[in-house]
């Protein structure tokens, strides 16, 4: 029978701080894996971490690291941090991103489009190309990207972010089809609305808000729990089978149409 225990696991998780990351990094180290998180700014990592100190599961740790993933030798260090209590990596979440951009096309600002590419798409690719050495030297290992649904249908006017993600996605499915050789399992995770801090000027009401609501067959807002079961899910053992799948999580919402950012500006 396959053991779903992660108990002395390493962990790393990207944007760790708040939100999804670290609610996910609560899930993990609550089964007892060493979890890192990582992310811009010490304060608010100190203060995560201090908020997870009493949810340690027996055999695990927690701490965190300063890094920006769009810088190579931050993440690299961030990477052989996380993987220092056993010598290797076992689990990496790689979930900091952001979108610098929203508007029409006529409008774009090319400047916060190569910015929300830089911190999606190629700070995506600089923690997996981290990951790698730290996993094959510990025999293989789970990676968790960061999508979203605008990477796997239209949502108008947050084209850019959009295309950031849809990148993500193909890189995501490119390194499972590369890495599964070497036991490293790579899987992408597409969240629709979640009520966490990024998106509180969406889930606290208004017309956007009901547009999502109007394109979900289970039509709520999502939890931040409702996304760290799944990467849960897919970092441990009992998803020993699956690679190279982008996971929608979003209440049946791709089903259907994105939502319309356009609301935002009326």
């Amino acid at each position: 029978m396959t053991t779903t225990s992660i108990t002395g696991k390493t962990a790393l998780v990207t944007g760790g701080g708040s939100g999804i990351g670290l609610g996910a990094a609560t899930k993990l180290v609550g089964d007892g894996a060493h979890v890192t998180i990582c992310g811009r700014t010490e304060d608010k990592l100190v203060s995560a971490v201090e908020s997870l100190a009493g949810s340690v599961g027996d055999g695990g740790s927690i701490r965190h690291i300063a890094a920006d993933i769009t810088v190579e030798d931050e993440i690299a260090a961030a990477v052989a941090f996380a993987a220092e209590p056993t010598g290797g990596l076992d689990i990496l979440f790689a979930n900091a991103g952001g979108s610098m951009h929203m508007g029409p096309f006529a409008d774009a600002d090319a400047d916060a489009l190569r910015a929300t590419v830089d911190v999606n798409l190629v700070g995506t690719m600089l923690t997996i190309k981290h990951a790698v050495a730290a996993m094959r030297s510990n025999g293989g290992g789970s990676i968790i990207t960061m999508s979203s649904g605008a990477g796997a249908f239209p949502h108008r006017f947050l084209w850019a972010y959009g295309a950031s993600k849809a990148g993500i996605d193909m890189l995501s499915r490119s390194a499972a089809e590369e890495l599964g050789a070497d036991g490293i399992r790579v899987n992408s995770v597409q969240p629709g609305i979640v009520d966490d801090e990024l998106m509180s000027f969406i889930t606290a009401g208004g017309k956007l808000l009901d547009d999502y609501i109007g394109g979900m067959p289970i039509a709520r807002v999502g939890t931040v729990e409702d996304i760290a079961e799944a990467v849960r899910f897919l970092a441990g053992p009992e998803s020993s089978w699956i690679t190279g799948v982008n996971l929608p999580i979003d209440g049946g919402h791709h089903l259907r149409a994105g939502a319309n950012y356009g609301l935002l500006f009326e």
